[in-house]
């Protein structure tokens, strides 16, 4: 979803030149892959990341930025405040999100008779 997201923004960002042509991406669909990413990274110049803006997509950054050095960009700048990309595009805030994951519980009875 954040590789549309990010097709998107670009689209609406640059309408007169959204060519993708002489560029790789590489989704990885879970930071929990970047290990296998790692080997297919190391000829590229630029490494542009767009992980989550959460503890394992900054994790997975400075583990990229670790090994590549001055190569690694972390785009995740430009969607500060938001939990993705994905959110971002959609002008959904991160404290919206937390809320929204609050469940809601119904107050416990009291216990006893009352008239």
């Amino acid at each position: 979803m954040d590789y549309l997201s990010f097709l998107t923004i670009r689209k609406r960002k640059n309408p007169q030149s959204p060519n993708l042509k002489g560029q790789d991406y590489m989704v990885l669909n879970s930071v929990s892959n970047l290990g296998k990413a790692m080997n297919g990274l190391s000829d590229y110049e630029r490494i542009h990341c767009f992980f989550d803006n959460d503890q394992a997509g900054n994790k997975a950054c400075l583990e990229l930025q670790r090994v590549f050095s001055y190569r690694v960009w972390d785009a995740s700048i430009h969607y500060a405040g938001y939990k993705d990309l994905n959110d971002f595009l959609c002008g959904k805030r991160a404290v919206e999100n937390k809320a929204s994951e609050v469940s809601v519980r119904p107050k416990p009875k009291k216990k006893g008779f009352h008239l």
